[in-house]
């Protein structure tokens, strides 16, 4: 898997094709941020950052010491964002964010997943995914952050499940962040105790430390957990507003898609926008970004 995604994002960034310029999308679409701020910087211990400043195409950079480019599925967009631009996800099933598996990934008992994250609209399904390394392969999941959905049972197309034990009892719309432990113990799951807002710009983070699991909202302390595990490594690569098999992405014509002839469906994509996704091999204690609110 990691050289099939290798392999696309080496040949989408030779070939610099599936132009991804700024569009509205359908939903409430974020305006241009009217207060001067900084966006946050790469420090001593950020392993990547995604500014999603990109001005077109397919790659996604990474301002990170390890340069850990992404790549876009066609409708992942470009947007205005809480700081200059930003990705938006559309519930469809092109719509992505895919970074390769790089071990400096790696952090189980110091780590940090944050980003600016503005809702659009709650999932029907269990999950909204904001960023994870997780696929229904038991081998390749780590952590997954994201947010509950409605868990509607009357769907037409009703999910397949994935998340049903990640997001648990939780309520809808709430911070929900699970990993697999580095022992054999039961998935550890956790949910904030606040209702994640809607249509305005949110800052969203998960720190662990092999003690404590702390969820943020806004750069506050909302809820926190004591744990005896630090987090499963895997060869799962970061996905960004989606959810989805890595074994089914292709790229044919150029563009990194999902395989439609496994007939999958958008059950867990974000109707939404990311900016500044960070994930840090701390647990970080502030959040600079927060600050300028």
């Amino acid at each position: 898997m990691r050289r099939r995604v290798g392999l696309a994002c080496a040949l989408l960034l030779a070939l610099g094709c599936a132009h991804h310029g700024a569009s509205s999308k359908d939903g409430f679409a974020p305006e241009p941020p009217r207060l001067p701020a900084e966006q946050p910087l790469a420090d001593s211990v950020t392993v990547g950052l995604w500014h999603f400043d990109d001005r077109s195409g397919p790659r996604v950079l990474d301002s990170g010491p390890f340069r850990m480019t992404g790549v876009a599925g066609p409708d992942s967009r470009i947007e205005f964002g809480r700081y200059k631009s930003a990705r938006s996800f559309a519930p469809t099933v092109q719509s992505f964010v895919v970074v390769p598996y790089n071990p400096v990934m790696e952090s189980p008992r110091g780590f940090t997943v944050e980003a600016w994250l503005f809702l659009n609209d709650i999932s029907t399904y269990e999950l909204s995914a904001i960023a994870m390394r997780w696929s229904p392969d038991l081998s390749e999941q780590s952590w997954v952050l994201g947010v509950t959905g409605r868990n509607l049972v009357a769907t037409a197309s009703p999910s397949p499940g994935w998340f049903n034990d990640v997001v648990g009892a939780s309520f809808t719309g709430r911070l929900v962040f699970a990993f697999r432990p580095e022992t054999a113990n039961a998935l550890q799951r956790f949910s904030s105790s606040a209702t994640l807002p809607m249509n305005r710009w949110v800052h969203v983070a998960a720190t662990v430390d092999g003690e404590i699991v702390k969820l943020f909202i806004d750069g506050q302390l909302d809820v926190q957990f004591a744990i005896a595990t630090g987090i499963k490594r895997s060869e799962a690569p970061l996905v960004i507003g989606n959810a989805l098999d890595p074994r089914h992405l292709t790229d044919a014509s150029g563009e990194l898609k999902q395989d439609l002839t496994n007939s999958p469906l958008p059950w867990y994509a974000l109707n939404g926008f990311v900016d500044e996704l960070r994930i840090s091999n701390v647990a970080r204690r502030s959040f600079e970004s927060t600050d300028a609110r």
